[in-house]
């Protein structure tokens, strides 16, 4: 066991390094002038994880084209979540907009690029979903200006690349909206963090393991951190713990033993894209075109053709394929995921396994595919994709929530979950979709909630 050297105080720690923490950690810096702020990050560097470019969709998600967000029921299509995601986004917009003038933010322009949002479907379908869900939304303020077209002249207008080589039988249909964005999330977090850093009151801590979190007699949180370039360990006692570390919350969530987070389980997934690799096909796309999710499809496998930003130069990926892991996080162990059972949430996972056979038929399927399959996928939004053109990379990790419904039993949650314990000493933060995107008003909430 490594030696504890000291015990140290903040008033406040936040364990992870991405946009949730950056973006609480601003919050606290502003309401609590001098209060000292620690923020762990287990990385060498910060925002590696889940907020890093190459690790997410870098969509500004607004439910201008995620077609999972507006569902069918019974011949209705609901578009509830599209409105309230597209306010939490606007929301978190205006707030990366505001630390740009109050210098928080060095170069909002080097984070954000607009890029139109497309939905794109095929077949006689879900064409006539698409045209059901336009009518619904496009009266909507956050949605004013949409479009709709069936008609493939107009269509290859808006994405040329994705109607070259399609078969003139084929029924297809699209809505355009010009005003969205993408989103360098890890570049946000980058910024805000760095002029923390310059801050008296701000501690980061990289290359740093919490080991263990308990609560004091005296009602404070000790957090164990052990350092990965040094032998010795050291604890930090405080009065307010945020756990913000992606798929990585649910085990640190489980070591303070919290009322609130009994039951909850936690099912990685991990992903891929396709990467091009021919400037001279990046050049021919310009927008996030959304596809329509399979059976048992989880929401971060949505089908898409992504123009992207990523470190200023221009990118289009095609994906994600989905894939199962027992990791948590990309640079996480294989044993994170059998390390997280316990007693009072087994039976959350055994349910949600048994609920959602589809999804784990799905991930099989996922897992089993090639690179030629993958390309065949491909080629359902880009006829003439020629495999010489493309190649696989790495997506990030994500942990999708089980929580305890009623009965005792599991059911698998799409979305994210904030836990604050009843004397609103710690809070946490569990899922993926939408996430970044709402980053803002996901930790506004926590900020309320945990200091009324």
């Amino acid at each position: 066991m490594p030696k504890i050297s000291s015990v140290k105080h903040s008033e406040f720690v936040l364990i992870g390094g991405g946009i949730m923490s950056a973006t609480l950690a601003i919050l606290l810096f502003e309401k609590f002038p001098g209060k000292k702020i620690t923020i762990i990050e287990k990385l060498p560097t910060i925002a590696q994880e889940s907020s890093e470019a190459w690790n997410n969709a870098g969509t500004g998600h607004a439910g201008n084209c995620e077609l999972n967000y507006t569902p069918e029921k019974k011949g209705v299509v609901d578009i509830t979540k599209a409105i309230s995601i597209s306010e939490q986004f606007t929301e978190t917009y205006n707030f990366w907009k505001d630390c740009e003038e109050k210098g928080y933010i060095n170069n909002l322009s080097k984070c954000i690029s607009e890029v139109p949002h497309l939905s794109f479907v095929r077949g006689k379908k879900d064409v006539a979903f698409l045209e059901k869900r336009y009518e619904v939304i496009k009266d909507n303020p956050q949605f004013k200006g949409m479009l709709f077209s069936k008609d493939k002249e107009q269509v290859k207008k808006w994405l040329p690349l994705m109607m070259e080589g399609r078969a003139d039988k084929e029924e297809i249909a699209a809505t355009f909206f010009e005003k969205g964005y993408d989103v360098n999330f890890g570049e946000i977090a980058e910024q805000i963090f760095r002029f923390l850093k310059k801050q008296d009151n701000v501690e980061l801590l990289n290359h740093s393991n919490v080991n263990n979190i308990q609560k004091s007699k005296r009602g404070n949180w000790v957090v164990t951190i052990k350092g990965q370039n040094v032998v010795k360990s050291w604890m930090l006692a405080s009065k307010y713990l945020f756990i913000g570390a992606g798929g990585g919350t649910l085990p640190l969530l489980e070591k303070a033993n919290i009322k609130e987070a009994r039951g909850y389980g936690g099912f990685p997934i991990s992903g891929l894209w396709l990467r091009c690799t021919n400037p001279e096909i990046i050049e021919k796309h310009n927008a996030k075109a959304y596809g329509k999710a399979g059976r048992g499809a989880p929401p971060m496998s949505v089908p898409h053709m992504d123009s992207r930003m990523i470190n200023g130069r221009k990118e289009l990926l095609f994906g994600p394929f989905a894939g199962f892991t027992t990791r948590f996080l990309k640079h996480g162990s294989m044993f994170d995921l059998p390390r997280s059972v316990e007693f009072d949430n087994i039976m959350s996972l055994l349910g949600a396994g048994y609920q959602n056979l589809p999804l784990v038929k799905y991930l099989i399927k996922q897992v089993r595919l090639s690179f030629k399959d993958r390309m065949e996928e491909l080629r359902a939004f880009y006829p003439e994709a020629n495999n010489d053109d493309w190649k696989t990379v790495i997506a990030g990790q994500r942990v999708q929530i089980i929580k305890r419904n009623k009965k005792g039993f599991g059911k698998l949650e799409f979305g994210t979950e904030i836990i604050i314990s009843e004397d609103k000493t710690i809070a946490a933060l569990l899922g993926a979709s939408p996430g970044a995107s709402t980053s803002y008003s996901v930790m506004k909430e926590v900020f309320d909630k945990s200091f009324k």
